[in-house]
């Protein structure tokens, strides 16, 4: 069996949070079709919409009436970015899912770096190599996976790479376990992965690309604050469940 023949015989859930990304959201699911749709028939799009202040839920709705494939999810209100990708992969209802940012940073074509990972490995992550992002915030995001590594040891060396592969039964499996609902979000996500047992493989991803319209909310100061709130209640409720 070929390798497309291969593919062709799963399913996959595209997923990504969007917040303010009236600019972006569209031309990523135009990206996103093009990407998966030669891998799979049986696929679907899900945007969560996370309380946006902008046209982006508007704009998902157009791409849906040319891509019935394509799916909104709203919050009402801003809830923070874990939620909006919890929200994203538990609505989700295919075999695989495929996780990205809806920022447009990622050339969506590195998804076949991924999908060979998953049979020998539970979780497929990519790592930005190299990061095309501002100076201070690559600091920052190294800053983080490390002190991520400190505080719960290796889960892989970006936390918060937003591309991932998975099957969809480790959300059933370690879902309920995750609370974080802010940017703690995905290092909660590895460490409950990697202590259930599963298994990540780690590639690198060439493709990443600076962000050509929208803005990033990751340094804003009540981002960050909670972020570290949400990271320092994790390490306490892992004591906590190791006590005996």
């Amino acid at each position: 069996m070929g390798t497309k023949e291969k593919w062709k015989m799963l399913s996959i859930s595209a997923v990504m949070p969007a917040y303010n990304e009236e600019d972006n959201v569209g031309p990523i699911v135009e990206a996103m079709v093009a990407t998966i749709a030669p891998l799979t028939d049986d696929y679907e799009i899900i945007v969560v919409d996370d309380g946006s202040r902008d046209g982006t839920a508007q704009k998902v709705k157009e791409a849906a009436q040319k891509y019935p494939q394509a799916r909104l999810v709203q919050h009402e209100i801003n809830q923070g970015y874990g939620a909006a990708v919890f929200t994203a992969f538990t609505s989700s209802t295919r075999d695989l899912i495929f996780f990205t940012d809806a920022d447009r940073q990622f050339d969506l074509n590195e998804i076949h770096k991924l999908l060979p990972l998953i049979g020998e490995a539970d979780l497929a992550v990519g790592y930005r190599s190299p990061r095309r992002d501002p100076f201070m915030r690559k600091l920052n995001g190294w800053g983080w996976s490390v002190l991520a590594t400190l505080l719960f040891g290796y889960t892989a060396r970006d936390v918060d790479c937003a591309f991932k592969l998975f099957r969809r039964e480790i959300i059933d499996e370690i879902g309920d376990q995750i609370v974080s609902r802010g940017a703690t979000f995905s290092a909660e996500f590895l460490v409950r992965a990697k202590r259930a047992g599963l298994t990540i493989r780690e590639v690198p991803l060439a493709g990443h690309r600076p962000r050509v319209a929208g803005s990033q909310t990751g340094a804003r100061l009540d981002v960050i604050l909670r972020a570290f709130r949400e990271l320092i209640r994790f390490r306490l409720q892992l004591w906590a469940e190791q006590a005996p």
